[in-house]
């Protein structure tokens, strides 16, 4: 489960899409980025190959809840 999800915008203009974000899972903090096209992009340890496509869906559906709401 993904703990302590946080985002801002990439830019200083809000209008223009991108975003970071962090959080923790399993104890360990993950960062990236979630690119308006939905791409997320990784600047931090990649979380294991097997738990990768679960949390990228958890991450869209925060996204999805807290920028295009």
């Amino acid at each position: 489960m993904i703990q302590h999800f946080q985002y801002k915008s990439m830019f200083e203009n809000k209008q223009l899409p991108g975003w970071t974000f962090s959080f923790y899972f399993s104890g360990l903090k993950y960062q990236g980025n979630y690119h308006k096209d939905g791409r997320i992009e990784w600047t931090g340890p990649t979380p294991p190959t097997e738990k990768e496509d679960t949390l990228k869906k958890q991450l869209h559906e925060l996204m999805l809840f807290h920028v295009y709401d």
